[in-house]
């Protein structure tokens, strides 16, 4: 299965559970957007850019999440990381903190040895705190894991899943934030997460700091355990 495949059913998954079901009240959409790039000359001729876009919908009934993420380096003529990552999720509330969810996530790294790792999950997940200054989630449920390594060989195996989802509104202009998760299956477990620190510029830009930390126990000979981004992207909000 292609990239551009994956990533379409990633994005189709979204939309059919945006309208999934008629609702009370009209949704609300937003989003952002985020863009940082480097650049060195001289001694040595490297560039990097990293792109993300971030799309929610809320509604009475559903809560939906779009993210897509692509990250390009290279050193002189020569690619040194190539990554791409799509998720999408749908949230059916049950009550007001409580939830039911539906969740689907691709990522084809180039550099990884793998082709690429697609995983499902439904479950359920609940607001621990839900205040004005901190939003805290846990999630949890099975899933299944696909698994493509660069020889061509591809494993589909169960997962069970853990994550949680951190928002700490440090002022009116600056905020913390944090998506961490495990996925483990078939004698491998991943483990993902994505923290930031995001400063508002005016009502539309922000500057954003971000780390991101992957690690898998299991993966193709020769290759690192551990993979870490840390990025400084120019934000706009919509």
């Amino acid at each position: 299965m292609g990239s551009r495949g994956v990533i379409s059913g990633v994005v189709a998954f979204f939309l059919a559970v945006s309208a999934s079901a008629e609702e009370r009240a009209p949704p609300t959409w937003g989003g952002e957007g985020e863009l940082g790039y480097a650049r060195t000359t001289g001694n040595t001729e490297t560039e990097s850019l990293t792109a993300r876009l971030g799309v929610k919908r809320e509604g009475p009934v559903w809560r939906a999440f779009l993210n897509l993420e692509a990250v390009n380096k290279s050193d002189g003529d020569n690619s040194v990381a190539e990554r791409y990552y799509a998720a999408a999720k749908g949230n059916y509330k049950l009550t007001q903190r409580g939830y039911l969810f539906a969740r689907t996530d691709y990522e084809d790294d180039r550099f990884s040895g793998f082709a690429y790792r697609a995983n499902v999950a439904v479950g359920y997940g609940h607001r621990l705190v839900d205040s004005r200054i901190v939003i805290l989630s846990a999630e949890i449920g099975p899933g299944a894991r696909a698994t493509r390594v660069d020889d061509g060989d591809t494993e589909t195996v169960a997962t069970g899943r853990l994550a949680g989802d951190l928002q700490w509104n440090i002022s009116e202009h600056a905020k913390f934030t944090t998506e961490a998760s495990a996925v483990t299956g078939g004698g491998d477990t991943d483990y993902r997460s994505l923290s930031a620190v995001t400063a508002k510029l005016n009502s539309y830009f922000a500057l954003r700091v971000s780390y991101l930390y992957r690690y898998s126990t299991e993966v193709p000979p020769g290759r690192a355990h551990t993979d870490t981004e840390t990025t400084v992207t120019l934000v706009y909000g919509f």
